[in-house]
């Protein structure tokens, strides 16, 4: 162990923490029903605004945040908060506009409402694999990464073994529980975190001495050694930028230029917040719309956190350990961290390592790690869920349920070696900051999906063929250039890369902009020349349709009916098997023991409309509109104070 935490304070606290973790994830999972893929996957549609909005903001801020924000903020000043305060207007957009037709659709996942909308199964399956990938290369990697930095740093242990230990707790509470256990565990690791973070925050300013004194050290946060390993450095390699306490950046030489600010990142977001399985799946758990819309709010406010609990302390980070977190030579950085393209990534552990008392550092430190697993488990079974309803169904179509939740449980740990695999890939990209990596990746891969998402629910008129081929396209544009970066590297202050400017030239802000206009060209272009849905397969799928009461026929009504006609010749009866004492043991754990009673054709219906209904009480409604126009004013006057 580091010779940091060898005080019993610290040691209990973690060891208290990770068993109170661990007592909230199992009432949740003896309390909730787990049996059914509905109950594993959609915590029984009753989950309250409060717990809802926290579960919102602890599955979206990881330990990826904290290390890649403060990482970030240290190296280049506060315009990374933006990023953050985008959610805002997102998240109402989320809200308003995309959960109600969601829920109308009564759709489970993303790629499932696709198939509603378009018909066909290949947007869909196209989509599930996307969607891993995405999981995969930007969501695991990052945040297993970032998390093993703090294990490295608190435990000295090697990084690769942190991240076995990681996992395998993680894993644990994931395949036992289902969504409602990650959504409680959330709550409670979101207050533990809020509470921690802004401890950290005090102790940081009143080290550097107030605000004041901040925006002025941080300017003249230096490191000594600038030269070395026969390199001349060019001061604005180590030189804290001028507009580092602005978010509006220039829009030619910045590194967060403000028109791709407001564009580019806009549409990132739609992706994310909006049409992104981790994230709606947590709206879909809501009681009725004004929980929903609540806790989006909810959600929204504590996203103005982020600027002060993560991207100012990473910069106090820069005056107080100038040498190692500003470090520029690479032989130095080596010796601070073992990485050659920086170490801005150990800002925020460094602090919590040297500025915490005992036994609060140990609560910091637990944080992390909780924060880290709670990103970890609400991705994993977002993933497995979108594997077992899009993919594995269509490979074997009688399936039973129990196949179902094994199945899904099985690729949870098929993910978790992958991800292992991709770490190297995370570490050296995008300057050694993290956070540049997780947004860069995120303009490759996500405006063809906000561009098709948008476009299914606002116009009608685009079509199966519209949508797969702007897909397709948009994704081999984006992965040119995302493997143009990998390949040729994205190069530091101290080398550029050799990559084509043609290709690596534009900022990656900006690429999304692109990427996004081409593709909705393509969705329109394509849907034009061919042939219109006709508006009986569209009832309250799209946005112009959303009240209309008429019955649908879904475009996938034919495969369902096969399928239904398949289930129904081998699904006889079978007695009730006795079970062994183990036996009931095991299926306890997983949550497979009982199976309700088979439901009438009218309890079907009486289920289907409560699932489906997007009605609210006319007081709540006035309610959360007016706080809606409230965290819009809140959002606009930050973006100016700190303009």
């Amino acid at each position: 162990m580091s010779e940091r935490i060898q005080n019993a304070a610290d040691i209990s606290v973690i060891v208290i923490y990770f068993v109170v973790v661990m007592a909230v994830g199992l009432w949740a999972m003896l309390k909730t029903n787990r049996g059914t893929v509905g109950g594993f996957f959609l915590a029984g549609r009753d989950v309250a605004w409060w717990p809802m909005g926290a579960s919102l903001f602890a599955s979206n801020i990881g330990s990826g945040h904290f290390v890649g924000l403060a990482g970030t903020g240290a190296a280049s000043g506060i315009a990374t908060a933006t990023f953050e305060w985008n959610a805002l207007l997102l998240l109402l957009v989320l809200g308003w506009f995309f959960v109600p037709i969601y829920i109308k659709a009564g759709v489970m996942t993303m790629p499932e409402y696709l198939r509603k909308r378009f018909g066909g199964k290949r947007l869909q399956i196209y989509l599930s694999v996307l969607s891993l990938f995405i999981c995969v290369a930007l969501r695991i990697s990052s945040d297993i990464f970032s998390g093993a930095i703090f294990i490295k740093l608190a435990l000295g242990l090697d990084l690769y073994l942190a991240i076995f230990i990681l996992l395998a707790i993680t894993a644990i509470y994931t395949i036992t529980g289902g969504l409602a256990s990650v959504i409680y565990t959330d709550t409670f690791q979101t207050i533990i975190m809020l509470i921690g973070s802004f401890i950290l925050m005090g102790f940081a300013f009143a080290e550097v001495g107030g605000y004041e004194s901040f925006t002025e050290k941080y300017m003249n946060a230096i490191p000594s050694i600038v030269k070395g390993d026969n390199l001349t450095v060019s001061p604005r390699c180590y030189t804290p930028q001028a507009d580092s306490f602005h978010i509006f950046r220039d829009a030619v030489t910045g590194d967060i230029p403000w028109p791709g600010m407001i564009v580019g990142m806009t549409i990132v977001a739609v992706w994310y917040w909006c049409t992104d399985q981790v994230i709606v799946q947590r709206c879909l758990s809501g009681k009725d719309m004004s929980h929903v819309k609540a806790a989006c709010i909810m959600c929204g406010y504590l996203k103005l956190l982020p600027m002060f609990l993560m991207v100012m302390p990473g910069m106090i980070s820069r005056i107080l350990y100038t040498e190692k977190v500003a470090c520029v030579i690479p032989s130095e950085c080596v010796k601070h961290c073992g990485t050659e393209v920086g170490c801005t990534n150990y800002a925020y552990p460094m602090l919590v390592m040297e500025l915490m008392p005992d036994g609060l550092r140990g609560l910091m430190l637990s944080v992390m790690l909780a924060s880290l697993m709670s990103s970890l488990t609400s991705i994993f079974n977002s993933a497995s869920t979108l594997f077992t309803m899009d993919l594995y169904t269509k490979i074997r179509k009688q399936a039973s349920e129990k196949e179902l939740l094994i199945a899904g449980r099985l690729f949870i740990i098929l993910l978790i070696v992958i991800s292992i695999l991709w770490v190297p890939l995370v570490q050296v990209s995008q300057n050694g900051q993290l956070f540049h990596y997780i947004e860069s990746i995120s303009s490759y891969l996500g405006p063809p999906i906000a561009a098709v998402f948008l476009l299914a629910i606002f116009c009608k008129r685009v079509n199966e063929q519209g949508a797969f081929w702007g897909l397709i396209i948009g994704l081999v544009i984006g992965l040119i250039r995302m493997i143009a970066e990998f390949a040729y590297g994205t190069g530091s202050c101290l080398a550029a890369s050799d990559c084509p400017k043609i290709i690596c030239g534009v900022h990656y802000l900006y690429f999304a902009m692109i990427l996004f206009f081409v593709s909705i060209l393509i969705i329109l272009g394509i849907s034009l020349l061919t042939k219109p849905i006709p508006d009986i397969h569209l009832y309250r799928l799209c946005w112009v349709l959303r009240n209309s009461t008429e019955e649908r026929i879904d475009l996938d009504a034919e495969e369902k009916r096969h399928e239904e006609a398949d289930a129904g010749v081998d699904g006889g009866n079978n007695p009730e098997e006795i079970r062994g004492c183990l036996r009931k043991a095991y299926d306890l754990f997983c949550g497979l023991q009982k199976t309700g009673p088979k439901l009438s054709k009218e309890e079907e219906e009486a289920l289907r409309k409560k699932l489906t209904d997007t009605s609210e009480k006319p007081l709540w409604r006035t309610i959360v509109n007016i706080n809606a126009i409230l965290l819009l004013t809140v959002a606009v006057f930050v973006h100016g104070y700190f303009a």
